[in-house]
């Protein structure tokens, strides 16, 4: 991997990609972006508060619009779950660096998760949707956007990350 790459993790809400991020980035020598952060200083609004004023599709252009011009090296990039229903936001992940999908089960995300509706958590399907359909959405364009799949039912963050710089070093 070009030592001025970015890493960009993906995944459901719950996954870890913030927590694991922040480690990853540490172990690496990396700085660290949280994209729901910027987000949410480009809008002065927390995500929920996005979602409400824009509804789902809204805030998925303003993710986009944050996400395909954000320019950034030596970075491990924490993206939002969202992040994958913008082929141009993710397009332009991948032109800064392998992108990283952390594969978590069904059952594993259901344990880690309280309300969804609570987190700013994008559903497309409104909020009739329930954390399978969002699952079953979203695990497609998960795979298809991903450089690399790590598992990590049963790990913990630093094995996780630690298993990942393994990966890593052989892209």
């Amino acid at each position: 991997m070009d030592k001025t790459s970015c890493i960009t993790l993906i995944g459901m809400p719950g996954a870890g990609k913030s927590t694991l991020g922040v480690v990853l980035a540490k172990i690496i020598n990396f700085n660290f972006i949280d994209a729901d952060l910027l987000i949410q200083t480009h809008s002065d609004k927390t995500l929920q508060k996005i979602i409400d004023a824009l509804g789902p599709e809204g805030f998925i252009e303003v993710e986009n619009e944050v996400l395909s011009t954000l320019q950034a090296e030596r970075s491990v990039i924490a993206t939002g779950g969202s992040a994958v229903y913008s082929d141009e936001a993710m397009t332009h992940l991948a032109t800064l660096g392998p992108v990283v999908y952390l594969r978590v089960s069904y059952d594993e995300l259901k344990n880690r998760l309280g309300g969804l509706h609570e987190r700013g958590v994008v559903m497309k399907g409104g909020s009739n949707m329930n954390l399978l359909d969002l699952y079953e959405e979203r695990t497609p364009l998960y795979e298809k956007y991903a450089d690399i799949v790590l598992d990590i039912d049963g790990l913990s963050v630093r094995d996780a990350a630690n298993k990942l710089v393994d990966m890593l070093s052989l892209v």
